[in-house]
C-alpha cells in the first residue's frame, strides 16, 4: 500500500496557506515554490481541498482561506478529499479473477472483511490527527 504525494503536498498546501495567510497573496505558483511541485499539480489539490470544504478559493485579490479551525480537520479529511476520488476505498480488487480457479471465484470474498477492517484501522489512526498538531511543531 502507498499513499501518493497528493496526501503530504495538500498538508504542505494547508500548512503553507494558514502560515501565510497575513503576509502574502496564496496562489499556486506562490505555493508552487514552498512545495517544489508544478503549479497545476497545485491547483488540482486545492481545488479538491475547495470540493471538500476545507479551503475557500476567491478569484483576483480574495486568495485563498481555511475554512475552519485547524483543530477540526483531521487528517482523515485530508486523505479522503485529495486520495480517494470520492471511492472511499483503500483498497482496489483486480478485476477479473478466474471464475473457474478455486481462489480466483472465492478472492473477493475472502479478502474483503479482512480488507475492511485494515482500511477502518487506517482511518481510525488518520482522524486522531490534525492538521493543529502539525502547525504547533512549525515553530
Amino acid at each position: 500500500m502507498q499513499v501518493s504525494t497528493k496526501f503530504t503536498i495538500a498538508l504542505h498546501v494547508l500548512l503553507a496557506v494558514k502560515y501565510f495567510e497575513k503576509d502574502n497573496k496564496l496562489t499556486s505558483d506562490f505555493l508552487s515554490a514552498s512545495i517544489g511541485s508544478n503549479p497545476v499539480i497545485i491547483r488540482n489539490i486545492m481545488s479538491q481541498l475547495r470540493e471538500a470544504g476545507i479551503i475557500d478559493i476567491k478569484r483576483g485579490p480574495g486568495g485563498m482561506r481555511i475554512t475552519r479551525d485547524l483543530k477540526d480537520i483531521s487528517f482523515l479529511d485530508i486523505y479522503k478529499a485529495v486520495e480517494t476520488n470520492g471511492q472511499g476505498e483503500l483498497f482496489n480488487f483486480h478485476e477479473k479473477p478466474n471464475p473457474n480457479c478455486p481462489v480466483g471465484k472465492r478472492i473477493y470474498p475472502v479478502l474483503d472483511q479482512s480488507l475492511l477492517a485494515v482500511q477502518e484501522k487506517f482511518e481510525e489512526a488518520l482522524q486522531d490527527h490534525s492538521l493543529e498538531e502539525l502547525y504547533e511543531r512549525l515553530d
